[in-house]
């Protein structure tokens, strides 16, 4: 049994990973968001619901406290912000276990029409993500940074961990990569993995 902390709990990965928590493991969940009446529907004993927000760090610490892992599944323009105040959080509960949602493009790695494509559409966004991504790959942290490609709401759980060929990849894929990698907390340490669906290549996502 593994205490997780799910930072941006409201978010919709956020959300499919809960379901799925409480589905195949039986880890506690602690919810963390800025409106706890998102969640009011996740009724469990197992579950532990919190309002706060990710800047204030005196309120993000305690929240940690009997932790084994975090999970954040963060936005906004203070994206860096964020990460900073988490990276101090965790250093100050003494957790090291950090599971981190994040973009495809921040390395500038998606290569080809689809590479310049993601740039153009996605502009200071990928900036921001970088510079968020950054904090923890400077820290002294158990990180794992997931890389999305463009996110679907399809029924498919087929994942990859590879430099990118595909467009997309469904949320409930990369909610199933965040579960399994709590359940082993050895695996893809300091380790910055991108996630697409194969099959899905071309210029943009076939959605969009």
């Amino acid at each position: 049994m593994t205490n997780v902390l799910i930072l941006g709990a409201a978010g919709q990965i956020a959300r499919l990973a809960e379901q799925q928590f409480l589905a195949n493991t039986t880890d506690n969940l602690t919810l963390y968001l800025r409106n706890s009446s998102r969640v009011a529907d996740q009724q469990s004993d197992r579950v532990t619901i919190i309002d706060g927000d990710t800047t204030d760090e005196a309120k993000l610490t305690q929240a940690m406290t009997g932790q084994d892992v975090v999970y954040a599944n963060l936005a906004g323009q203070n994206i860096k912000q964020q990460a900073e105040t988490v990276l101090k959080a965790m250093h100050t509960s003494g957790l090291k276990r950090l599971i981190w949602i994040s973009t495809l493009g921040i390395y500038d790695e998606v290569p080809g029409k689809f590479g310049q494509w993601n740039n153009a559409t996605l502009g200071s966004y990928l900036t921001r993500y970088y510079a968020a991504a950054e904090v923890l790959e400077n820290s002294d942290l158990d990180y794992t940074i997931i890389r999305p490609a463009w996110l679907t709401n399809k029924d498919e759980i087929t994942q990859r961990h590879d430099p990118f060929k595909g467009t997309e990849v469904s949320r409930k894929s990369i909610a199933a990569l965040v579960v399994k990698l709590t359940q082993d907390p050895t695996s893809n340490i300091r380790t910055s993995l991108g996630v697409n669906k194969p099959n899905t290549d071309g210029d943009k996502p076939a959605w969009y």
